[in-house]
């Protein structure tokens, strides 16, 4: 089997993939480059270039006509930066996706992977979450995922289509193989904050500790990225028991809520030394964060997480000491 994966060149695009060829999936790559790195292609099928390049993908399908299933990854994910500049967000999540999509549908692809995510929801009084719960994106990037998440499932409705859209909810750690890991240098999510911080020797900026929480910082619900790539070999293998209606959404997350002073202080039980935190307020588009309480995953999938929240920080630092050797340079 064959699966087409864009943005496969992104930290979990390139997972995914990495998961697919222990499972003895072949996974196709597209990317455009722009934060997914060239070395997370090496001895992969690899196509450069836009998934809104119509020619390309006919191109792709043409080459590969035994692709069986889409994981559409590509998006731009930063929420400071979707504040900032909207109009580029729903260009490159929504527009692009729009054309990716016609793409799929004229090469007669039936079966699309959405990468969507928990950020879309309006958590309970608890900060918990189901495929019920209400929706209320707070910036910009949460909207185009859930504008793409409506709009997909109306395509799916109305054409040859099938949409199944797994809401992640926050990936950290890297691939235990240490094959692929997370490739920006200056991330904008908890976990890549500390590392970063630790490893320059300064102390974590909190960023907001006035939230409705247990000890007033953000909560978040934090899946090992091995853990989100395995949900995807299962929605793969599973695909055509699991779409009976053309659209079907499913959490992928722990089921385990981690505020971030939670999160620093595990940190400092994994760190080789300790890392000091210090408090200011929030960055736009900063919410209370959610943790999922859903059974769909485990019931539908068949999957649930194996990996605990340390082992995901201690693969998060084994991977920080040797991304410089894995990315030997910025050129790409």
């Amino acid at each position: 089997m064959k699966v087409l994966i864009s943005g496969g060149a992104g930290f979990i695009g390139s997972t995914v993939a990495s998961a697919c060829l222990d499972a003895g999936i072949v996974p196709v790559l597209i990317d455009n480059l722009i934060t997914g790195r060239r070395e997370f292609t090496t001895g992969r099928i690899f196509y450069e270039g836009d998934i809104a390049d119509d020619r390309l993908v006919d191109t792709i399908f043409a080459e590969h006509p035994d692709i069986e299933v889409v994981i559409h990854c590509a998006a731009l994910i930063v929420v400071p930066d979707s504040v900032s500049d909207p109009r580029g967000y729903y260009e490159a999540n929504v527009v692009k996706t729009l054309r990716f999509v016609g793409s799929l549908i004229r090469n007669g692809c039936q079966k699309l992977i959405f990468s969507s995510s928990a950020s879309i929801y309006q958590p309970d009084a608890d900060f918990t979450v189901d495929e019920n719960s209400g929706i209320d994106p707070q910036s910009p990037y949460a909207r185009t995922k859930s504008v793409c998440e409506a709009m997909l499932a109306e395509i799916a409705a109305a054409e040859p289509l099938k949409v199944l859209s797994l809401r992640y909810f926050n990936p950290i750690g890297a691939d235990p193989e240490m094959r692929t890991g997370l490739q920006i240098r200056n991330p904008s999510h908890a976990l890549g904050k500390m590392i970063q911080a630790w490893e320059a020797g300064e102390p974590f900026t909190i960023t907001g500790t006035d939230f409705p929480t247990r000890d007033g910082s953000g909560i978040r619900d934090y899946i090992h990225v091995w853990d989100l790539a395995g949900a995807h070999i299962a929605a793969v293998s599973r695909f055509d028991a699991l779409l009976r209606e053309p659209s079907l959404v499913i959490n992928v997350g722990t089921g385990t809520g981690t505020t971030v002073r939670e999160l620093l202080d595990a940190f400092n039980q994994v760190a080789p030394t300790p890392l000091a935190g210090i408090e200011t307020d929030r960055r736009p588009g900063d919410v209370v964060g959610a943790f999922t309480r859903s059974e769909r995953a485990r019931d539908l999938l068949e999957w649930k997480p194996r990996y605990s929240l340390a082992e995901g920080i201690a693969h998060s630092l084994a991977w920080a000491k040797i991304r410089n050797e894995r990315l030997f340079s910025e050129s790409r």
